[in-house]
């Protein structure tokens, strides 16, 4: 036990001083929170500012005067305060009011404004370059004028549509009727694209972490093999003992990124209900979290397992990653077949449950179900049982090929001697 930890110890600290590891595992997932956090605060901002904008307007407005030649300006409208727009008899009057600061700036309308529609705008040099003005609020008192004075109308034709947006993803209260069920993730919700597809993103993320972590573990022995160091470790400690540091420690590294990263989907759903447009009623299982890790670890365990045993008969790194697509090949196809399953609605049909009972393919295929539907619990204990005892002789069988490596040395990779090395024959 005590050269396992070693073993385990090692590969532990190796990975996780890596900085493309730390990088992957918890720099990206940190960044999608703080990315997402800041762009919701910006939101939130950003419609407390226009709130506060429009009810500070008017306590803003600077005072400024017009001249009107055209005899077109009868009434201000009542929403404009009383002072803040001075009418003057003459151009000169209001250049005088200009001149000794009782207003900012005045307007002059033409006699002929009905033809030209131009309009002048008198302000004096100092005046800020950053400065929009106030031009809306003659823009304004013109429209509710050119109306006859009917500020409701004027208000329709300054603003014609007030949009009201509906979210039209059902409530809970509403799920029976409509016929979808939107309060966890999965296909029956037929409206909210993400939480329709979050399932499909999650075996993908399940999928992706223990695949990575196992072709390390490839990659990890292949490597000590080409370079003779797996020889001399060899000379202090068991294949077993070996075998079972390295899958542990790496499981661990893979187990920690498994956290970060459904910690930091959890996260974004969790604080970002409205930015998402998720409806109210909507929650992540805590027994679909503590599911997968189960069958995060399980399929961890097989799959390392699997790769060990390539890395053990591969005579080159080269070699040994040529054959990774053919050791995966069977979680595909169960990702294949999983997601049209749930996608058709036919997530207890025979060959899916046959896949999620089948430990090759059982890690993806029981989570796409367990998001979906209720999966009845003895059929995820003896998938969990099945999946144990297919890592358990899978080990015994690769730590039996490390006993036969230096026969093997040299030799191309085959399937057929893979499978009979498995089965004791070589």
């Amino acid at each position: 036990m005590k050269k396992t930890m070693l073993v385990l110890r090692h590969e532990l600290v190796t990975t996780l001083r890596r900085r493309s590891y730390l990088l992957l595992a918890f720099g990206i997932p940190l960044l999608a929170i703080l990315v997402f956090a800041g762009y919701t605060i910006i939101k939130s901002d950003s419609a407390g500012n226009a709130d506060a904008a429009s009810a500070t307007e008017t306590s803003e407005l600077e005072v400024e005067g017009y001249v009107d030649q055209s005899g077109l300006i009868r009434v201000i409208p009542q929403s404009v305060p009383p002072g803040h727009l001075v009418a003057y008899a003459g151009e000169e009057l209001a250049q005088q009011a200009l001149a000794s600061g009782e207003i900012s700036a005045y307007y002059i309308v033409p006699e002929d404004y009905m033809e030209t529609d131009k309009i002048f705008h008198v302000y004096p040099d100092s005046r800020p370059l950053t400065s929009d003005g106030q031009e809306r609020v003659m823009l304004w008192t013109l429209l509710v004028n050119l109306l006859d004075g009917d500020a409701q109308l004027a208000g329709r034709v300054w603003d014609p549509m007030d949009l009201k947006v509906t979210n039209l993803a059902p409530s809970p209260e509403n799920d029976r009727s409509s016929g979808e069920d939107c309060s966890r993730p999965g296909f029956a919700c037929q409206s909210n694209p993400l939480i329709r597809y979050l399932p499909m993103a999650m075996a993908v993320l399940f999928m992706t972490f223990f695949m990575t972590t196992s072709t390390h573990l490839l990659g990890n022995i292949s490597t000590e093999k080409e370079n003779r160091t797996i020889e001399v470790l060899m000379l202090s400690v068991s294949p077993r003992q070996m075998l079972a540091g390295k899958i542990i420690g790496l499981g661990m590294t893979g187990l920690l990124q498994f956290i970060a990263w459904i910690g930091a989907v959890f996260a974004l759903i969790s604080l970002g209900g409205q930015t998402l447009n998720l409806p109210p009623g909507f929650t992540f299982p805590a027994s679909l979290l503590a599911w997968g890790l189960v069958f995060f670890l399980l399929g961890y365990a097989v799959y390392a397992t699997l790769m060990a045993g390539v890395g053990a008969l591969a005579p080159k790194l080269k070699e040994a990653n040529q054959v990774t697509f053919v050791v995966l090949s069977p979680l595909l196809a169960g990702y294949v077949v999983g997601v049209v399953a749930t996608a058709a609605g036919a997530a207890h049909a025979a060959l899916p449950t046959a896949l999620s009972l089948f430990p090759l393919t059982a890690p993806v295929v029981m989570m796409m179900r367990l998001t979906t539907t209720g999966v009845p619990l003895w059929q995820l204990l003896l998938s969990a049982g099945l999946m144990m005892v297919t890592a358990y002789l899978i080990l015994r069988a690769v730590a039996a090929m490390f006993h036969a490596q230096n026969l093997l040395s040299g030799q191309s990779f085959s399937l057929g001697r893979f499978f009979g090395a498995f089965l004791g024959r070589t």
